[in-house]
């Protein structure tokens, strides 16, 4: 599987508008987060996990000819906001099938009701094919078995994702112990490392770092970055040999 890093950054990307701190003024490449988003791609498939607000200029980066679905971790605007600019897709393909909780899928009932209107439905507006996705039934997408792994972002339900021996999770500030168990024998782990101090809904750098020591992957990325951690040059020299600050454009193979 090849891994595409389509976007690093929080909720706000990096550099934030307006801000003079001096990592949203950094020079560097690294430094220069879009909002969190992944490119899964084996064979002829190609899935995305989340679709945000910079859907379309990560598309324009990173193009793909087919995209097969759109896997939802969860329903916060940096990870779905860009759902209507799926329309190319859709004009060549169809409906794109999309995964996600029920909640998710309700809430983007009501924030795209122009795409999801059973009837009187916006010309010109992209189409989807829903697929529930539940905790404890894995999907089958192409060839390959997907298992869900369900974490908590503060109190809101979020989805990661399993394929094969990767996972994704972004998000995460707390981990039931029996869905620990999902992600034992990962080869390749992607978590959140928000920044160095506490944060009430995400995993902070020490808080990441531990969790990588129980999963116990061969490699780990960290994504969902703030500008709060500090420069990627500067981080990643401090981090253990085999855990990596993903940064956009990256392209890993698993």
């Amino acid at each position: 599987m090849k891994i595409t890093f389509l976007g690093t950054g929080t909720s706000q990307g990096i550099p934030v508008i307006g801000s003079k701190h001096p990592v949203c003024l950094s020079d560097n490449l690294k430094d220069k987060r879009l909002r969190v988003s992944v490119l899964i791609s084996w064979e002829t498939y190609n899935y995305v996990i989340d679709c945000g607000p910079d859907f379309r200029q990560q598309m324009l980066k990173n193009p793909i000819n087919r995209l097969d679905g759109i896997l939802f971790t969860h329903e916060h605007s940096d990870h779905t906001a860009g759902i209507d600019d799926i329309r190319p897709y859709f004009f060549r393909q169809g409906d794109i099938p999309i995964y996600a909780h029920k909640r998710v899928i309700e809430a983007l009932k009501v924030r795209f009701d122009y795409i999801f209107a059973d009837e009187n439905r916006y010309p010109g507006a992209p189409s989807v094919q829903i697929h529930e996705v539940k905790n404890n039934s894995s999907l089958k997408l192409g060839n390959i078995v997907v298992v869900p792994v369900e974490v908590h972002h503060n109190r809101l339900q979020v989805f990661g994702y399993r394929f094969k021996d990767f996972a994704y999770l972004t998000d995460v500030k707390t981990v039931p112990t029996d869905e620990i168990a999902k992600l034992k024998g990962v080869k390749v782990l992607v978590v959140n490392a928000l920044r160095e101090e506490p944060h009430h809904s995400h995993f902070n750098l020490e808080e990441a770092l531990a969790f990588v020591a129980l999963i116990a992957p061969e490699k780990a990325y960290f994504t969902h970055i703030s500008h709060h951690l500090g420069f990627h040059d500067e981080v990643q020299k401090k981090l253990p040999e085999n855990v990596f600050l993903a940064y956009d454009n990256l392209i890993i193979n698993v």
